[in-house]
Protein backbone atom coordinates (compact mmCIF):
# COMPACT_ATOMS: atom_id res chain seq x y z
CA UNK A 1 0.00 0.00 0.00
CA UNK A 2 2.82 2.75 1.32
CA UNK A 3 5.04 1.65 -2.06
CA UNK A 4 1.38 2.29 -3.92
CA UNK A 5 1.26 5.46 -2.58
CA UNK A 6 4.42 6.97 -3.67
CA UNK A 7 4.24 5.69 -7.07
CA UNK A 8 0.99 7.27 -6.50
CA UNK A 9 2.71 10.51 -5.72
CA UNK A 10 5.84 10.76 -8.20
CA UNK A 11 3.51 10.21 -11.19
CA UNK A 12 1.69 13.18 -9.56
CA UNK A 13 4.59 15.39 -8.71
CA UNK A 14 7.48 13.99 -11.04
CA UNK A 15 10.16 11.63 -9.06
CA UNK A 16 12.44 14.41 -8.50
CA UNK A 17 9.81 16.00 -6.12
CA UNK A 18 8.97 12.73 -3.84
CA UNK A 19 11.72 12.32 -1.78
CA UNK A 20 12.79 8.65 -0.10
CA UNK A 21 16.18 8.17 0.10
CA UNK A 22 19.30 9.83 1.30
CA UNK A 23 20.01 12.61 4.16
CA UNK A 24 16.08 14.12 4.64
CA UNK A 25 17.31 15.90 8.03
CA UNK A 26 16.18 19.18 6.76
CA UNK A 27 12.96 18.01 7.07
CA UNK A 28 12.74 14.96 9.20
CA UNK A 29 14.67 17.10 11.73
CA UNK A 30 13.38 19.78 13.70
CA UNK A 31 15.46 23.31 14.38
CA UNK A 32 15.98 23.14 17.82
CA UNK A 33 17.40 19.21 17.33
CA UNK A 34 14.71 18.14 19.76
CA UNK A 35 12.58 15.70 17.21
CA UNK A 36 13.60 13.66 15.00
CA UNK A 37 11.62 12.10 12.58
CA UNK A 38 10.93 9.25 10.01
CA UNK A 39 9.06 10.15 6.59
CA UNK A 40 7.31 7.38 4.44
CA UNK A 41 8.30 10.16 1.38
CA UNK A 42 9.19 14.01 1.63
CA UNK A 43 6.77 15.73 -1.25
CA UNK A 44 7.26 18.99 -2.40
CA UNK A 45 4.32 20.34 -4.11
CA UNK A 46 4.47 23.22 -6.56
CA UNK A 47 1.15 24.36 -6.70
CA UNK A 48 -2.43 24.20 -4.73
CA UNK A 49 -3.62 21.80 -7.09
CA UNK A 50 -0.53 19.44 -6.31
CA UNK A 51 -1.25 19.78 -2.84
CA UNK A 52 -5.12 18.73 -3.54
CA UNK A 53 -3.73 16.10 -5.48
CA UNK A 54 -1.25 14.45 -2.46
CA UNK A 55 -4.13 14.99 -0.15
CA UNK A 56 -6.53 13.34 -2.18
CA UNK A 57 -4.22 10.21 -2.69
CA UNK A 58 -3.14 9.84 1.15
CA UNK A 59 -6.72 10.19 2.50
CA UNK A 60 -7.44 7.68 -0.13
CA UNK A 61 -4.95 5.37 1.16
CA UNK A 62 -5.03 6.56 4.54
CA UNK A 63 -1.73 7.90 5.40
CA UNK A 64 -1.10 10.97 7.39
CA UNK A 65 -0.07 14.33 6.20
CA UNK A 66 2.51 16.83 7.99
CA UNK A 67 2.24 20.23 6.17
CA UNK A 68 5.97 21.90 6.85
CA UNK A 69 7.27 25.88 5.78
CA UNK A 70 10.67 26.68 6.86
CA UNK A 71 10.74 24.12 9.27
CA UNK A 72 11.58 26.82 11.85
CA UNK A 73 9.18 25.69 14.70
CA UNK A 74 9.87 25.32 18.51
CA UNK A 75 7.64 23.20 19.69
CA UNK A 76 7.71 19.95 17.58
CA UNK A 77 5.01 20.77 15.32
CA UNK A 78 6.15 20.15 11.72
CA UNK A 79 8.20 16.94 11.72
CA UNK A 80 6.94 13.73 10.95
CA UNK A 81 6.69 10.78 13.60
CA UNK A 82 9.46 8.16 13.89
CA UNK A 83 6.91 5.17 12.35
CA UNK A 84 8.19 6.03 8.49
CA UNK A 85 4.41 6.46 7.83
CA UNK A 86 3.91 9.89 7.34
CA UNK A 87 3.69 12.28 4.53
CA UNK A 88 6.05 14.89 5.21
CA UNK A 89 4.06 17.39 2.73
CA UNK A 90 7.10 20.72 2.02
CA UNK A 91 5.74 23.98 1.27
CA UNK A 92 8.54 25.68 0.04
CA UNK A 93 8.62 25.73 -3.73
CA UNK A 94 5.21 27.75 -3.05
CA UNK A 95 6.72 31.10 -3.07
CA UNK A 96 5.21 33.39 -5.76
CA UNK A 97 3.90 36.79 -5.00
CA UNK A 98 0.01 36.56 -6.39
CA UNK A 99 -0.56 40.25 -6.90
CA UNK A 100 -0.45 43.53 -4.81
CA UNK A 101 -2.80 45.76 -4.52
CA UNK A 102 -1.49 49.37 -3.62
CA UNK A 103 -4.93 50.89 -3.45
CA UNK A 104 -6.57 47.77 -1.50
CA UNK A 105 -3.29 47.60 0.52
CA UNK A 106 -3.25 44.28 0.37
CA UNK A 107 -0.88 40.93 -1.01
CA UNK A 108 -1.79 37.94 -1.75
CA UNK A 109 0.96 35.27 -1.73
CA UNK A 110 1.39 31.68 -1.95
CA UNK A 111 2.29 29.76 1.56
CA UNK A 112 6.03 28.89 0.90
CA UNK A 113 6.85 32.68 0.48
CA UNK A 114 9.58 33.31 2.85
CA UNK A 115 8.53 36.08 5.48
CA UNK A 116 11.59 38.20 4.57
CA UNK A 117 10.88 37.88 1.04
CA UNK A 118 6.94 39.28 1.78
CA UNK A 119 8.70 41.98 3.30
CA UNK A 120 10.86 43.03 1.09
CA UNK A 121 7.95 42.84 -2.21
CA UNK A 122 5.66 44.99 -0.05
CA UNK A 123 8.75 47.20 0.03
CA UNK A 124 9.13 47.48 -3.70
CA UNK A 125 5.90 49.04 -3.67
CA UNK A 126 6.69 51.51 -1.12
CA UNK A 127 4.34 49.32 1.60
CA UNK A 128 4.94 47.61 4.79
CA UNK A 129 3.75 44.11 5.87
CA UNK A 130 4.88 44.41 9.87
CA UNK A 131 5.03 40.89 10.76
CA UNK A 132 8.81 40.86 12.06
CA UNK A 133 10.24 37.95 13.98
CA UNK A 134 14.22 36.69 14.39
CA UNK A 135 13.10 33.80 11.71
CA UNK A 136 12.03 36.29 9.55
CA UNK A 137 15.03 34.99 7.09
CA UNK A 138 13.60 31.15 6.77
CA UNK A 139 10.21 30.96 8.19
CA UNK A 140 7.62 31.24 5.86
CA UNK A 141 4.21 32.84 5.66
CA UNK A 142 2.09 29.66 6.04
CA UNK A 143 4.04 28.40 8.60
CA UNK A 144 3.45 31.89 10.64
CA UNK A 145 -0.31 31.24 9.98
CA UNK A 146 -0.46 28.11 11.00
CA UNK A 147 0.85 29.03 14.44
CA UNK A 148 -0.74 32.43 14.93
CA UNK A 149 3.25 34.25 14.69
CA UNK A 150 3.71 37.23 16.73
CA UNK A 151 6.96 38.52 16.85
CA UNK A 152 8.28 42.65 17.84
CA UNK A 153 5.88 44.29 16.51
CA UNK A 154 2.61 42.60 17.70
CA UNK A 155 2.30 45.82 19.83
CA UNK A 156 1.15 48.21 17.22
CA UNK A 157 0.27 45.79 14.41
CA UNK A 158 -0.99 42.17 16.49
CA UNK A 159 0.09 38.47 15.70
CA UNK A 160 -0.21 37.11 12.48
CA UNK A 161 -4.45 36.78 12.45
CA UNK A 162 -4.33 40.31 12.50
CA UNK A 163 -2.63 40.85 9.39
CA UNK A 164 -4.81 38.61 7.16
CA UNK A 165 -7.64 38.96 5.56
CA UNK A 166 -8.09 35.75 3.64
CA UNK A 167 -7.20 32.27 3.19
CA UNK A 168 -6.53 29.37 0.38
CA UNK A 169 -7.01 26.02 2.16
CA UNK A 170 -6.64 22.78 1.19
CA UNK A 171 -8.86 20.92 3.31
CA UNK A 172 -8.77 17.52 4.48
CA UNK A 173 -10.27 15.44 2.02
CA UNK A 174 -8.50 17.33 -0.89
CA UNK A 175 -10.71 20.31 -1.77
CA UNK A 176 -9.62 23.32 -2.19
CA UNK A 177 -11.36 26.90 -0.36
CA UNK A 178 -10.77 30.24 -1.94
CA UNK A 179 -11.20 32.12 1.16
CA UNK A 180 -8.80 34.45 -0.51
CA UNK A 181 -10.87 37.95 -0.24
CA UNK A 182 -9.39 41.41 0.12
CA UNK A 183 -12.30 42.43 2.32
CA UNK A 184 -11.99 44.02 5.85
CA UNK A 185 -15.65 43.62 6.47
CA UNK A 186 -17.25 40.45 5.49
CA UNK A 187 -20.16 39.09 7.78
CA UNK A 188 -21.15 36.07 5.87
CA UNK A 189 -21.57 33.30 8.43
CA UNK A 190 -18.51 31.41 10.53
CA UNK A 191 -15.21 32.71 10.15
CA UNK A 192 -13.14 29.91 8.44
CA UNK A 193 -10.54 31.76 7.90
CA UNK A 194 -10.08 32.18 11.88
CA UNK A 195 -10.46 28.61 12.20
CA UNK A 196 -7.28 27.48 10.14
CA UNK A 197 -4.81 30.45 11.40
CA UNK A 198 -3.45 28.88 14.92
CA UNK A 199 -4.28 25.18 13.83
CA UNK A 200 -1.15 24.20 13.29
CA UNK A 201 -1.81 22.42 10.43
CA UNK A 202 -4.19 19.98 12.22
CA UNK A 203 -7.12 21.15 10.26
CA UNK A 204 -6.32 21.24 7.17
CA UNK A 205 -3.09 22.85 4.76
CA UNK A 206 -2.69 26.73 4.00
CA UNK A 207 -2.04 26.98 0.36
CA UNK A 208 -2.23 31.06 0.01
CA UNK A 209 -2.97 34.28 1.92
CA UNK A 210 -3.98 37.44 1.21
CA UNK A 211 -2.34 39.74 3.77
CA UNK A 212 -3.01 43.50 5.14
CA UNK A 213 -0.37 46.15 4.26
CA UNK A 214 0.23 49.64 5.18
CA UNK A 215 2.40 52.86 4.17
CA UNK A 216 6.26 52.51 4.88
CA UNK A 217 6.60 55.03 7.85
CA UNK A 218 8.30 58.11 7.31
CA UNK A 219 10.58 57.79 9.94
CA UNK A 220 11.78 55.25 12.86
CA UNK A 221 13.87 55.32 15.67
CA UNK A 222 15.45 53.21 17.78
CA UNK A 223 16.67 53.27 21.51
CA UNK A 224 18.09 51.05 24.34
CA UNK A 225 17.36 52.23 28.10
CA UNK A 226 18.43 50.80 31.58
CA UNK A 227 16.14 49.97 34.24
CA UNK A 228 16.77 49.16 37.78
CA UNK A 229 13.91 47.09 38.24
CA UNK A 230 10.59 44.94 36.10
CA UNK A 231 8.75 47.74 38.03
CA UNK A 232 10.48 50.80 36.06
CA UNK A 233 10.04 48.77 32.92
CA UNK A 234 6.40 48.66 32.72
CA UNK A 235 6.31 52.99 34.28
CA UNK A 236 8.60 53.25 30.88
CA UNK A 237 6.38 51.47 28.87
CA UNK A 238 3.38 52.99 30.19
CA UNK A 239 4.58 56.83 29.27
CA UNK A 240 5.97 55.53 25.97
CA UNK A 241 2.10 54.38 24.92
CA UNK A 242 1.15 57.90 26.47
CA UNK A 243 3.65 59.76 24.25
CA UNK A 244 4.24 58.15 21.38
CA UNK A 245 0.78 56.43 21.29
CA UNK A 246 0.23 54.34 18.01
CA UNK A 247 3.46 55.57 16.66
CA UNK A 248 5.31 52.99 19.52
CA UNK A 249 5.90 49.81 17.52
CA UNK A 250 8.27 47.59 19.69
CA UNK A 251 9.21 47.24 23.25
CA UNK A 252 11.18 44.87 23.86
CA UNK A 253 12.90 43.75 27.48
CA UNK A 254 15.93 41.40 27.96
CA UNK A 255 17.34 40.42 31.30
CA UNK A 256 20.73 40.75 32.65
CA UNK A 257 21.98 37.38 32.28
CA UNK A 258 20.47 37.44 28.31
CA UNK A 259 22.67 40.33 27.58
CA UNK A 260 25.80 38.28 29.79
CA UNK A 261 25.28 35.63 27.13
CA UNK A 262 25.25 37.23 24.01
CA UNK A 263 28.36 39.49 25.48
CA UNK A 264 29.72 36.26 26.14
CA UNK A 265 29.34 34.33 22.81
CA UNK A 266 29.17 37.24 20.35
CA UNK A 267 31.90 39.28 21.77
CA UNK A 268 31.83 41.35 18.83
CA UNK A 269 28.29 43.01 19.20
CA UNK A 270 28.50 46.71 20.45
CA UNK A 271 26.84 47.14 24.04
CA UNK A 272 26.10 50.77 24.33
CA UNK A 273 25.04 50.89 27.62
CA UNK A 274 26.59 49.19 30.61
CA UNK A 275 25.32 46.25 32.36
CA UNK A 276 21.98 47.00 33.89
CA UNK A 277 19.00 44.59 35.66
CA UNK A 278 16.97 45.42 32.70
CA UNK A 279 17.95 46.84 29.21
CA UNK A 280 14.58 47.99 27.25
CA UNK A 281 14.80 48.63 23.43
CA UNK A 282 11.98 51.01 22.07
CA UNK A 283 11.21 51.86 18.75
CA UNK A 284 8.81 53.88 17.47
CA UNK A 285 7.93 54.69 13.05
CA UNK A 286 6.16 57.53 12.67
CA UNK A 287 4.74 59.37 9.60
CA UNK A 288 6.32 62.53 10.69
CA UNK A 289 10.11 63.33 9.95
CA UNK A 290 12.60 61.94 11.01
CA UNK A 291 14.06 64.98 13.14
CA UNK A 292 10.22 65.36 14.80
CA UNK A 293 10.08 61.83 15.75
CA UNK A 294 14.05 62.23 16.96
CA UNK A 295 12.76 65.23 18.78
CA UNK A 296 9.67 63.27 20.48
CA UNK A 297 11.73 59.84 21.45
CA UNK A 298 14.26 61.91 23.25
CA UNK A 299 11.97 64.18 25.26
CA UNK A 300 10.25 60.97 26.60
CA UNK A 301 13.60 59.42 27.62
CA UNK A 302 14.87 62.45 29.06
CA UNK A 303 11.35 62.46 31.33
CA UNK A 304 11.86 59.21 32.28
CA UNK A 305 15.79 60.03 33.54
CA UNK A 306 14.48 62.86 35.05
CA UNK A 307 11.30 60.92 37.27
CA UNK A 308 14.61 57.67 38.05
CA UNK A 309 12.21 55.50 35.30
CA UNK A 310 15.63 54.83 33.18
CA UNK A 311 18.82 55.01 34.71
CA UNK A 312 20.73 55.74 31.27
CA UNK A 313 19.74 55.17 27.04
CA UNK A 314 20.58 55.85 24.30
CA UNK A 315 18.56 56.81 20.69
CA UNK A 316 20.50 55.05 17.66
CA UNK A 317 21.35 58.01 14.94
CA UNK A 318 21.58 56.12 12.32
CA UNK A 319 19.75 53.26 10.60
CA UNK A 320 23.02 50.98 10.87
CA UNK A 321 23.01 51.69 14.43
CA UNK A 322 19.52 50.97 14.89
CA UNK A 323 19.71 47.90 12.94
CA UNK A 324 22.85 46.85 15.73
CA UNK A 325 20.81 47.87 18.87
CA UNK A 326 17.94 45.29 17.09
CA UNK A 327 20.70 42.39 16.55
CA UNK A 328 21.82 42.12 20.10
CA UNK A 329 18.14 41.65 20.95
CA UNK A 330 17.59 38.87 17.94
CA UNK A 331 21.20 37.24 18.85
CA UNK A 332 19.85 36.24 22.65
CA UNK A 333 18.41 32.74 21.02
CA UNK A 334 21.33 32.28 19.27
CA UNK A 335 23.41 32.77 22.15
CA UNK A 336 21.36 30.56 24.24
CA UNK A 337 21.90 27.68 21.81
CA UNK A 338 25.71 28.30 22.32
CA UNK A 339 25.41 28.05 25.86
CA UNK A 340 23.46 24.97 26.13
CA UNK A 341 20.57 22.88 26.32
CA UNK A 342 17.68 24.56 27.74
CA UNK A 343 13.92 24.53 28.65
CA UNK A 344 12.21 27.23 26.73
CA UNK A 345 8.84 28.82 27.85
CA UNK A 346 6.92 31.37 25.48
CA UNK A 347 4.61 32.50 27.84
CA UNK A 348 2.09 35.36 28.35
CA UNK A 349 0.40 37.54 31.28
CA UNK A 350 -1.15 40.79 31.50
CA UNK A 351 1.69 43.49 31.64
CA UNK A 352 0.73 44.71 35.02
CA UNK A 353 1.04 41.51 36.65
CA UNK A 354 4.58 40.44 34.97
CA UNK A 355 6.57 41.94 37.48
CA UNK A 356 5.04 40.62 40.55
CA UNK A 357 4.94 37.16 38.75
CA UNK A 358 8.82 37.13 37.19
CA UNK A 359 9.82 37.84 41.34
CA UNK A 360 7.36 34.94 42.81
CA UNK A 361 8.92 32.31 40.30
CA UNK A 362 12.23 33.42 40.11
CA UNK A 363 12.26 32.94 43.93
CA UNK A 364 10.72 29.19 43.49
CA UNK A 365 13.00 28.29 41.25
CA UNK A 366 16.09 29.02 42.51
CA UNK A 367 14.68 27.27 45.95
CA UNK A 368 14.06 24.22 44.22
CA UNK A 369 16.82 24.20 41.71
CA UNK A 370 19.91 25.93 43.04
CA UNK A 371 22.24 27.87 40.91
CA UNK A 372 19.63 27.52 37.70
CA UNK A 373 20.26 30.71 35.38
CA UNK A 374 17.09 32.84 33.91
CA UNK A 375 17.17 33.86 30.71
CA UNK A 376 14.31 36.73 30.61
CA UNK A 377 13.67 38.40 27.40
CA UNK A 378 10.57 39.37 24.83
CA UNK A 379 7.88 41.68 23.92
CA UNK A 380 6.84 43.11 27.30
CA UNK A 381 4.92 45.51 25.25
CA UNK A 382 2.23 42.61 24.76
CA UNK A 383 3.30 40.85 27.71
CA UNK A 384 4.54 37.81 26.32
CA UNK A 385 7.51 36.54 27.61
CA UNK A 386 10.77 33.74 26.72
CA UNK A 387 11.18 33.37 30.19
CA UNK A 388 14.06 30.40 29.84
CA UNK A 389 15.73 28.13 32.33
CA UNK A 390 19.64 27.65 31.43
CA UNK A 391 20.94 24.47 34.20
CA UNK A 392 23.36 26.10 36.47
CA UNK A 393 27.09 26.85 35.33
CA UNK A 394 28.88 23.71 34.89
CA UNK A 395 26.29 21.42 34.99
CA UNK A 396 25.12 18.77 31.85
CA UNK A 397 22.56 21.10 30.03
CA UNK A 398 21.66 17.96 28.10
CA UNK A 399 21.35 16.03 31.30
CA UNK A 400 19.50 19.20 33.39
CA UNK A 401 16.52 19.26 30.75
CA UNK A 402 15.89 15.45 30.71
CA UNK A 403 15.97 15.60 34.58
CA UNK A 404 14.09 18.55 35.18
CA UNK A 405 11.85 19.48 32.43
CA UNK A 406 8.55 18.77 33.33
CA UNK A 407 9.28 19.91 37.09
CA UNK A 408 10.50 23.00 35.86
CA UNK A 409 7.46 23.30 33.63
CA UNK A 410 5.27 22.73 36.03
CA UNK A 411 6.20 25.30 38.38
CA UNK A 412 6.30 27.75 35.73
CA UNK A 413 2.82 27.02 34.43
CA UNK A 414 1.47 26.89 37.99
CA UNK A 415 2.45 30.05 38.64
CA UNK A 416 0.87 31.31 35.85
CA UNK A 417 -2.21 31.27 36.80
CA UNK A 418 -3.13 33.34 39.68
CA UNK A 419 -1.51 35.71 37.51
CA UNK A 420 -3.92 35.42 34.54
CA UNK A 421 -1.09 33.68 32.26
CA UNK A 422 -1.09 31.29 29.52
CA UNK A 423 1.37 28.73 28.86
CA UNK A 424 1.80 29.11 25.02
CA UNK A 425 1.64 32.95 23.25
CA UNK A 426 3.12 32.48 20.03
CA UNK A 427 5.52 29.02 19.04
CA UNK A 428 2.10 27.34 19.47
CA UNK A 429 1.35 24.00 21.31
CA UNK A 430 2.70 21.33 18.40
CA UNK A 431 3.98 18.26 20.62
CA UNK A 432 5.64 20.03 22.59
CA UNK A 433 2.65 21.55 24.92
CA UNK A 434 0.45 19.07 23.56
CA UNK A 435 -0.11 17.30 27.54
CA UNK A 436 -0.09 20.78 28.95
CA UNK A 437 -3.31 22.25 26.82
CA UNK A 438 -4.97 18.75 27.46
CA UNK A 439 -4.77 19.19 31.40
CA UNK A 440 -5.13 23.28 31.54
CA UNK A 441 -7.67 24.37 29.48
CA UNK A 442 -11.49 23.68 29.96
CA UNK A 443 -12.88 20.79 29.45
CA UNK A 444 -15.59 22.83 27.93
CA UNK A 445 -12.96 24.47 25.64
CA UNK A 446 -11.34 21.14 24.87
CA UNK A 447 -14.75 19.65 23.44
CA UNK A 448 -15.37 22.20 21.33
CA UNK A 449 -11.92 21.97 19.70
CA UNK A 450 -12.57 17.81 19.34
CA UNK A 451 -15.72 18.54 17.73
CA UNK A 452 -13.92 20.82 15.33
CA UNK A 453 -11.10 17.99 14.81
CA UNK A 454 -13.66 15.82 14.05
CA UNK A 455 -15.84 17.34 11.70
CA UNK A 456 -13.06 19.07 9.18
CA UNK A 457 -10.43 16.18 9.64
CA UNK A 458 -13.16 13.02 10.52
CA UNK A 459 -10.50 10.53 9.78
CA UNK A 460 -7.42 12.37 11.82
CA UNK A 461 -4.71 12.57 9.13
CA UNK A 462 -3.92 16.52 9.37
CA UNK A 463 -0.42 16.38 11.29
CA UNK A 464 -1.88 13.59 13.79
CA UNK A 465 -0.25 14.17 17.46
CA UNK A 466 -0.32 17.83 17.38
CA UNK A 467 -2.18 19.91 19.53
CA UNK A 468 -4.90 17.80 20.52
Amino acid sequence: MNASLVQTLRLQLGAAQVLTEGDLSAWELDWRRRWRGRALAVVRPGSTAEVAAVVQACAAAGVAVVPQGGNTGLVGGGVPDASGSQVLLSLQRMNRVRAIDTANLTMTVDAGCVLQAVQQAAAEHGLLFPLSLAAEGSCTIGGNLATNAGGTQVLRWGNARELCLGLEVVTAQGDVWDGLSGLRKDNTGYDLRDLFIGSEGTLGIITAATLKLAPQPAASTTALAACSSLDDCVALLSLARARLGAGLTGFEVMGRFALQLVARHFPTLPRPLPDAPWTVLLEQSDTESEAAARTRFEALLGDALEAGTVDDAVVAESIAQAKALWHLRESIPLAQAEEGLNIKHDISLPVSAIPAFCAHTDALLERHFPGVRLVNFGHLGDGNLHYNVQAPAGADGAKFLVTHEHAVNTLVFDALQPHGGSFSAEHGIGELKRGELAARKSPVALRLMHSIKSALDPQGLMNPGRVL
